[in-house]
């Protein structure tokens, strides 16, 4: 088992496990790891530290993460983020979400096809937003659709 840090195109780093170094360039080439923070799949190593003397616990419990398919966060530390900051990006990410509500059409979890045929010319163009697993948006980004991926704020007060 091996862990490497990794970074997406928009710089959120993370962890992941993999069997080898080979299991990590065979899921790179074919766009399997993405973000779990933005689901991008320009995914690259970021330089690491090797880490030494761990203990038969930690290897047992990387093991099972490994087999259940968990991708740890690197967490930001104390000085990175304020809760001016915080409040700020909440705030701004929360009018994106309503411009893009008001302006596009929600189509849910159809979103990759309804993509596809707004490309294709098959429908009518016009703005759409919804769901996407990170394989589907490498495949639409790899056939040359241009989407984003965006964080969405649910909103808990009714």
């Amino acid at each position: 088992m091996i862990v490497y840090e990794l970074r997406c195109s928009a710089g959120h780093g993370f962890e992941a496990w993999f069997r080898n170094s080979l299991a990590y360039d065979q899921q790179h080439a074919s766009h399997q790891i993405s973000c779990p923070i933005c689901g991008d799949a320009g995914v690259s190593k970021a330089p690491m530290a090797p880490r030494i003397g761990r203990s038969d616990r930690n290897i047992r419990d990387a093991e099972r993460e490994s087999r259940e398919g968990q991708v740890r966060q690197t967490q930001p530390s104390a000085e990175q983020f304020n809760p001016e900051q915080l409040r700020l990006v909440l705030s701004k990410i929360a009018e994106l979400n309503q411009h893009i509500a008001s302006t596009c059409d929600y189509v849910g979890k159809s979103f990759p096809e309804e993509a596809r045929k707004i490309h294709y010319g098959e429908t009518e163009h016009r703005e759409i937003y919804g769901e996407a697993s990170p394989s589907e948006a490498a495949e639409l980004r790899e056939e040359g659709i241009t989407i984003a991926t965006v964080p969405w704020i649910r909103r808990n007060d009714s």
